[in-house]
C-alpha cells in the first residue's frame, strides 16, 4: 500500500503543471536557439509541437516566423492569420506588426508568381533552334588524269602518231637505202682490182 502511495505521488508531481511547464520551458529554449542561429526548419518542428500540446496562440505566431525566414509566404500567412484570430490579447501595435508581416508575405506570393510568369513567357517566346545546314556530299577524287605528249598520244590514238613507228621506219628507210646502195655497186672482177691474173702462162 506505501509503494502504491508513492507511485501515486511521483505519478502527480511529474504530471504537474510546473513540471510540464519546466519540460515545455526546455523545448522553448531549444526552438529559440535554433531560430536565432538559422536553423529554421529545427525550430519550426519544435514549434509545431510546443503548439500541439499546449494549444498556446503565441506557437502559432513562432511557427508564422519559421514559414516567414523559410520562404514559405502561404503557410507563413495562413500562420499569421489563425494567429490574429485567436489571440485575443494583442495590443494595436503587436496587431499592427504581424499584419505587416502578413503584407510582407503576399508581397513574397506576388513576386515569386510574377517570376513564374515571366519564366513560362521567356521559355514560349524562345526562338526555333537553327536548323544545321545540309552537308555538302564529299567531293570523290579519282585517279589522277595522264597528260597526253607530243611523243606519244594519251588518248589512244592512230599508230602513225606515235614515236616508236616513226623510230622504226626511219630504221627500215635507212636500211633499205643502205642496201640499195650495196646492190647498185659494180661487183666486175676488173672494177677497182688488179684484173685476172693468169698463173698458167708463168710455168
Amino acid at each position: 500500500m506505501r509503494i502504491l502511495t508513492v507511485m501515486v505521488v511521483l505519478c502527480a508531481l511529474a504530471f504537474s503543471p510546473g513540471a510540464i511547464a519546466a519540460g515545455d520551458d526546455g523545448a522553448e529554449m531549444k526552438a529559440r536557439t535554433h531560430f536565432a542561429a538559422g536553423e529554421y526548419k529545427e525550430a519550426l518542428e519544435i514549434y509545431a509541437r510546443l503548439y500541439a500540446e499546449t494549444m498556446h496562440p503565441t506557437y502559432l505566431r513562432n511557427i508564422a516566423r519559421c514559414h516567414q525566414n523559410l520562404g514559405n509566404p502561404d503557410k507563413a500567412i495562413s500562420s499569421f492569420r489563425e494567429y490574429l484570430r485567436k489571440a485575443h490579447d494583442l495590443t494595436p501595435d503587436q496587431r499592427k506588426e504581424i499584419e505587416g508581416y502578413i503584407a510582407e508575405m503576399e508581397q513574397l506570393k506576388r513576386s515569386k508568381a510574377n517570376g513564374a510568369t515571366a519564366s513560362s513567357a521567356a521559355a514560349t517566346s524562345a526562338p526555333p533552334p537553327e536548323a544545321r545546314p545540309a552537308e555538302t556530299p564529299p567531293v570523290l577524287v579519282g585517279p589522277p588524269t595522264v597528260t597526253a605528249t607530243r611523243d606519244e598520244p594519251a588518248d589512244g590514238g592512230p599508230f602513225y602518231t606515235r614515236a616508236w613507228f616513226w623510230v622504226g621506219a626511219a630504221v627500215v628507210v635507212a636500211g633499205a637505202v643502205t642496201g640499195i646502195v650495196l646492190l647498185s655497186a659494180d661487183r666486175s672482177p676488173t672494177h677497182g682490182g688488179l684484173g685476172v691474173v693468169d698463173f698458167r702462162n708463168n710455168r
